[in-house]
């Protein structure tokens, strides 16, 4: 596959298999049996992978579709407001508010403006860079959308889970407590000491539309989930 051949296509279900080895695409399942290809991404050892996703570079039909099976998710925690984190995951949370019918959505963000305040602002660290020095801001202006309202607090992967759990914080100290944490991919288990050290209710309200395991390699070089 090309490079941008990833993420453009919802398969049916059985047209991969779905277990055992893969070379250079993970096959990732969706609840309804269809399938999605993902790239596989080398960690640092050389010996472990990760099956990556990125949503603004998919095709409108796969967002729609992760979208719309993570509306349904949350649909019955009757979800007021959609807050997104940045940078990925405000592409699907525009999405899936759209989907649950509300008129907009709330997103955070890493870029200062003027009239942001730095006492609604957190430190935020990423799997992807993580060695640039960010913040995670929320506007001011946003903040009547929040109080008092069940939210739904949404990013594109939940990896090593740092971003959400500095949403959380960002959040909590703004006096708002998500109902939901939601993501299009659960990127292996790493999320749940980092979520379970935030605060006990955190797993329990988290969901996916899919999750993806820590690839190792084998002997014939090819990768596969640890046993």
């Amino acid at each position: 596959m090309a490079p941008h051949d990833f993420w453009q296509e919802i398969h049916p279900r059985g047209t991969f298999a779905g277990d055992g080895e893969f070379t250079s695409f993970y096959v990732a399942a969706l609840e309804d049996g269809r399938q999605l290809r993902l790239p596989i991404r080398v960690l640092g050892d050389g010996e472990h992978a990760l099956a990556s996703l990125i949503v603004n570079q998919a095709s409108f039909a796969v967002l729609d579709a992760l979208a719309e099976n993570l509306a349904e998710k949350i649909r019955p925690m009757r979800i007021d407001v959609v807050a997104g984190l940045p940078t990925l995951g405000l592409t699907l949370a525009a999405a899936v508010a759209q989907k649950l019918g509300h008129d907009r959505y709330v997103p955070l963000g890493t870029s200062r403006k003027f009239w942001y305040r730095d006492e609604l602002s957190v430190a935020l660290s990423s799997i992807t860079t993580p060695t640039q020095q960010k913040r995670l801001y929320i506007d001011p202006r946003m903040l009547p959308l929040l109080a008092g309202r069940r939210v739904a607090l949404i990013d594109d992967v939940i990896s090593s889970g740092t971003s959400i759990v500095a949403a959380l914080d960002l959040l909590t100290g703004c006096g708002v407590e998500p109902a939901v944490i939601g993501a299009a991919m659960l990127q292996s288990e790493r999320w749940r000491e980092s979520f379970a050290a935030a605060g006990p209710q955190w797993i329990a309200r988290t969901v996916g539309v899919f999750a993806t395991p820590i690839l190792e390699r084998n002997a014939a070089g090819r990768w596969q989930t640890p046993a």
